[in-house]
């Protein structure tokens, strides 16, 4: 009994301090502004059944900012179009409505994020090119999984952002995440793990905060809060969670995309792999036309002002 009560004791300081930690993250989300009144117009029209690529324009073309990142992107090498498209209404069309709602929503995201931020223990070209990887990976997988065209974009967002959870507790916790990161180095385990040790909540956690700050789709909240288990996530949503985590997993385990977490184990990655419906060959065969593809994609990074 004696020792029961003395590891409860001893056991209160952690907790109060991972409660302190809680606070600081929620005080920091709550901090984030909200979307913009274009953006969140933006998300409501294409949200709507009715939606026509008339009425987006007429939302967008009141916002110079958005409308110059819409035809920044449509004539960037990321879509490698014949002929320079000048007209909204045209950019709109080509590109398609989800596509431009996801443009809009995870441009306003990444602002706002990397404005706050503070890349102290990770490094910030790091972080992106994995983020970007993951993200076309999902959308290749995706386009190999028979997913609609209109839908892929959707996929690629949840890549990318599906490691943002990080940024709040490097911001906030710079020398606990430094020994989290060390500790993966060294060998042991996945990041996550590390980070609930040193810090008491893991990113895929804080990832889960800042969806629901930003109201973000079912889809897209279960990538950024269940990649390292999609098990976990709800039917719905298990496809693109999969495509998500085993984006993420290639990533770490080649080496190609500034991984910053341990590689799945060999059980793991064959789970990935099964849940997904792909085998090895085909992953590689993939993973060939990714790199190239990062290059292209890093368009979403430049136009807010990312290396």
């Amino acid at each position: 009994m004696a020792q029961n009560t003395s590891a409860g004791v001893k056991g209160k300081p952690e907790v109060r301090e991972n409660l302190t930690r809680l606070k600081k993250i929620e005080a920091y989300i709550s901090r984030m502004p909200s979307l913009s009144t274009t953006v969140t117009k933006v998300l409501e029209v294409c949200n709507s059944p009715t939606a026509s690529p008339n009425e987006l324009n007429r939302v967008i073309s009141l916002d110079p900012v958005l409308t110059g990142r819409v035809l920044t992107v449509i004539n960037s090498t990321y879509y490698g179009l014949p002929r320079r498209v000048t007209l909204l209404t045209r950019a709109i069309i080509m590109l398609g409505l989800n596509t431009v709602k996801n443009l809009a929503l995870s441009t306003a995201i990444l602002d706002s994020l990397y404005k706050r931020a503070s890349f102290k223990a990770l490094s910030i070209e790091a972080f992106w090119t994995h983020s970007l990887c993951v993200g076309v990976g999902a959308k290749s997988l995706a386009g190999i999984k028979g997913i609609p065209v209109a839908q892929r974009e959707e996929y690629f967002v949840a890549g990318l952002l599906h490691d943002l959870g990080k940024i709040p507790l490097n911001t906030l916790f710079q020398e606990d995440y430094v020994l989290a990161l060390q500790r993966v180095r060294e060998g042991a385990g996945p990041l996550y793990r590390a980070e609930n040790r040193y810090l008491g909540i893991d990113h895929g956690t804080v990832g889960r905060m800042i969806a629901e700050k930003w109201r973000l789709s079912s889809g897209m909240g279960a990538s950024m809060w269940q990649h390292h288990d999609p098990s976990e996530a709800r039917e719905e949503n298990r496809p693109m969670v999969a495509m998500v985590a085993l984006a993420n997993g290639y990533a770490n385990a080649s080496g190609m995309a500034c991984n910053m977490d341990s590689s799945p184990d060999e059980t793991a990655y064959e789970t990935l792999m099964e849940e997904v419906g792909v085998g090895r060959e085909t992953l590689e065969d993939l993973w060939e036309g990714v790199q190239g593809e990062i290059e292209n994609a890093k368009v979403f990074l430049k136009m807010s002002g990312r290396p």
